[in-house]
């Protein structure tokens, strides 16, 4: 009799309580955003601590595909990395030659909002402004004011355009931001 790879799958998953859609369910998400926060919402809790249950599992699952996974037990987020990506402890990631769909690509306005944000965060790390949870506040008028200082270019104009910006950095889990009518 031939074992399939759902039967292999299903006997693994057995000791660990998770059925075969839940594993799916949890892959779809991961793949789908990149990134599952444990922090993030009540659904991204279920399916980080569902991960632990299933780590293995789901390495080897991705590890098919030449996908890394990256995860951080301090912050409780685990991130999926495309093939060919550089990672700690990956030594043959430039021979693999992959643009794939996994990366993600960010327009000329978000590199240069993630740049002064980046400075911004090192200043605040200096200076001992971060929270317990290792964020940094920073209001929107500074934000503005250091990206004309430090690029010599302003936040978008359009509103629509400003919370595009925002949205797209909050997506990719960059950025936290209070949502805000006057972005």
């Amino acid at each position: 009799m031939e074992t399939t790879l759902y039967d292999h799958l299903e006997q693994r998953l057995e000791p660990t309580a998770v059925t075969f859609d839940e594993l799916r369910e949890l892959l779809v998400r991961l793949l789908n955003y990149g990134i599952v926060c444990r922090d993030e919402s009540q659904t991204e809790r279920e399916l980080y601590d569902r991960f632990l249950r299933v780590e293995q599992p789901v390495r080897e699952l991705l590890d098919v595909f030449g996908i890394g996974l990256h995860i951080d037990r301090r912050i409780a987020y685990l991130r999926v990395l495309p093939p060919g990506s550089q990672q700690p402890g990956m030594a043959d990631a430039a021979d693999q030659a992959f643009g794939g769909s996994l990366r993600a690509r960010l327009s000329q306005g978000e590199v240069a909002l993630l740049l002064v944000l980046r400075m911004q965060y090192d200043q605040a790390l200096r200076e001992g402004k971060l929270d317990d949870r290792g964020y940094a506040s920073e209001s929107f008028e500074s934000l503005g004011i250091a990206m004309k200082n430090l690029l010599g270019r302003a936040l978008p104009d359009k509103i629509t355009e400003r919370k595009r910006i925002f949205q797209r950095l909050k997506q990719l889990r960059l950025i936290d931001f209070l949502q805000d009518d006057d972005i």
